[in-house]
């Protein structure tokens, strides 16, 4: 398969000469292919160098003099959050030396428990999503609900292996190493559990139950999934005068292929409930991405009454509801949609199915084929 640091990638980090940067995401996404391929003028430290972590452990300002000794005044620093008190070093050679730093990293834990230093406002701040549909040439729908989007695991002859090794690395190395929590296995139990509930409301009771532990250490372990760039929340939709709305929250993973390790899935099968959750997912991490890259920065959550009526996503302050479904032939059951948009007058009320053609159901709710959503999406035609 192609080889993934070909891949023209959408996300770009650019930045006037008196700004540096902060480039987030999860392990494997691709960030130091980017840094490298946007900065190849720029020193690169890579701080999984164990001796060069420990020297500027020991005495952060030695990066002082490793950067005297260089030309570039432009500098990317991978694994940032491995020496958070490095950051007043940074600050340092900011403001008296005019450094540039593009700083990535994979967790922000260490930054928001230890209050480490930001830079004050003069740094930006990106995200590295997985692979996108826009930056994939015959894109694979089936091997993508699979495997997940991190591009070796798109990529990979053997992405089961491959999978489960990313899963062991992270426990290993982002939560063992880093001392985030003592009990490993009950930890390791919370991740299957947090894997089988992808994607519906957080329930903190059950999870505890089948984890052996407190419901307080449940949203703990949430938490530092959330920390470490693993998942994150999907927000209801609370704007409603008439109805009565669910106000709990959906937890995703980043990426579809860490359900499929953690549950240890052979294969997905279309017209299978865990089929249709991987297309939702990975519909919302189109969504997601979109959010970021364009910079438009639009609130994306779901709509759910008290009696059970539902909107998978809501984009913008109403412009755009979806409903998400992976048949090939999608029902005409749109109840959820007809009512969020009789309450709420969206511009936009959409099925986005597996559907081999573009359907007009009503005046106000039309079916997409998923690939026809995914592009306009990308051209700005959604929203």
């Amino acid at each position: 398969m192609e080889n993934y640091r070909l891949i023209n990638r959408i996300q770009q980090v650019d930045l006037p000469s008196n700004r540096s940067a902060f480039l987030w995401g999860p392990r494997k996404t691709g960030k130091t292919t980017l840094l490298r391929k946007q900065f190849s003028h720029a020193y690169l430290i890579d701080l999984l160098d164990y001796d060069l972590f420990l020297s500027l452990s020991q005495r952060p300002t030695r990066l002082r003099q490793i950067l005297e000794a260089q030309p570039s005044r432009t500098v990317v620093m991978d694994e940032v959050q491995k020496i958070p008190h490095l950051m007043d070093e940074i600050h340092w050679l900011m403001e008296n030396k005019g450094y540039q730093f593009i700083m990535s990293g994979s967790s922000a834990r260490k930054f928001r428990r230890g209050k480490a230093n930001l830079l004050g406002g003069r740094a930006w701040r990106f995200e590295l999503y997985p692979l996108v549909t826009k930056e994939l040439e015959d894109f694979d729908l089936d091997r993508a609900l699979y495997t997940g989007l991190l591009p070796s695991h798109y990529l990979s002859s053997d992405s089961k292996m491959d999978l489960k090794a990313y899963v062991h690395d992270y426990l290993k190395e982002e939560i063992q190493a880093e001392a985030l929590t003592r009990n490993l296995p009950a930890f390791s139990r919370f991740l299957q559990s947090a894997a089988i509930t992808n994607g519906m409301l957080l329930n903190y009771s059950n999870a505890a139950r089948e984890s052996g532990v407190s419901v307080k250490t449940i949203r703990e372990y949430y938490q530092i999934l959330e920390d470490t760039l693993i998942g994150r929340q999907l927000f209801p939709w609370k704007k409603s005068k008439k109805r009565r709305l669910i106000e709990t929250s959906k937890f995703f993973f980043f990426d579809m292929g860490i359900v499929s390790a953690l549950l240890d899935y052979k294969s997905l099968t279309p017209g299978t409930a865990e089929y249709g959750r991987a297309f939702e997912h990975f519909i919302l991490q189109e969504c997601w991405a979109y959010r970021h890259y364009s910079r438009l920065d639009f609130p994306i959550t779901f709509w759910r009454t008290a009696s059970g009526s539902e909107v998978d996503l809501i984009l913008g302050d109403a412009e755009v509801a979806l409903e998400i479904k992976s048949s090939e032939n999608a029902g005409e059951r749109t109840k959820g949609l007809h009512l969020f948009h009789d309450e709420n007058k969206c511009r936009k009320s959409l099925i986005i199915s597996r559907d081999p053609f573009p359907r007009k159901l009503s005046p106000n709710v039309s079916i997409l084929p998923w690939q026809l959503f995914c592009e306009m999406l990308w051209e700005g035609e959604i929203i």
